[in-house]
């Protein structure tokens, strides 16, 4: 049986899903970041990077890094209604897809809502998010021009977790703006979140979201280390 490391306030949604979507059997340990147990000795015994979420599989490997667990689960499963098997003319699109939401809009919301880790003085968090915020916009507009021609998901006709991984970051950002701002993921997003297993973390997710934007508001400078 899989241990997923994840709580409050991380991407452990994105793997609860998948686990859950492929009928996965699996446990979930809670971590509490807002009580700083990301950084306790038992925690970064089990990931020195103090990041979750962190899967432990089967065999008893420390997995970590969202994009990548995902993909593992949805490989070592055979979920192809996830992920386009290796061998699917699809995969390529599906993986740059895959890696552009981790490396280029991932990285920028972890500056949005963590701008402390980024910023040499408090003073400068404010201004940190707001470039954060323009960045993810300017990509997601790339990927709402994608999905134009191709939608409505980002295989076409064809969902994948591709998709649940950028509704999962408009639900963190701000869904209501950037619906309306992105028609194409608007779309995209709508369709997801009439996926039963899918609905649940998005709701939670943009829950989360609210909760932290009130804390940031109360504690400009971080509420997380």
């Amino acid at each position: 049986m899989y241990i997923l490391y994840g709580g409050d306030f991380t991407r452990a949604p994105l793997v609860q899903w998948v686990l859950e979507e492929g009928e996965i059997e699996y446990e979930l340990r809670k971590i509490d970041i807002l009580k700083g147990e990301h950084r306790s000795a038992e925690f970064l015994a089990i990931n020195p990077a103090g990041l979750v979420p962190v899967l432990i599989t089967p065999d008893g490997d420390a997995l970590y890094e969202v994009a990548a667990l995902m993909l593992y689960l949805a490989d070592r499963h055979q979920l192809t209604e996830l992920a386009p098997s290796l061998t699917d003319p699809d995969r390529g699109l599906f993986l740059s897809t895959v890696f552009h939401i981790a490396g280029d809009v991932q990285s920028e919301m972890k500056r949005f809502h963590f701008p402390n880790r980024f910023s040499l003085r408090g003073e400068d968090s404010l201004g940190m998010q707001r470039l954060a915020k323009s960045l993810v916009l300017a990509r997601l507009n790339v990927i709402n021009t994608r999905l134009a021609k191709r939608g409505p998901y980002v295989l076409g006709t064809r969902f994948s977790l591709a998709d649940f991984y950028l509704s999962f970051w408009v639900a963190y950002l701000d869904r209501e703006a950037v619906c309306l701002q992105f028609p194409s993921i608007a779309k995209l997003h709508g369709l997801v979140s009439a996926r039963p297993k899918a609905a649940r973390y998005l709701e939670d997710t943009e829950i989360m979201a609210k909760a932290y934007a009130e804390m940031m508001i109360q504690h400009p400078g971080g509420v997380i280390s």
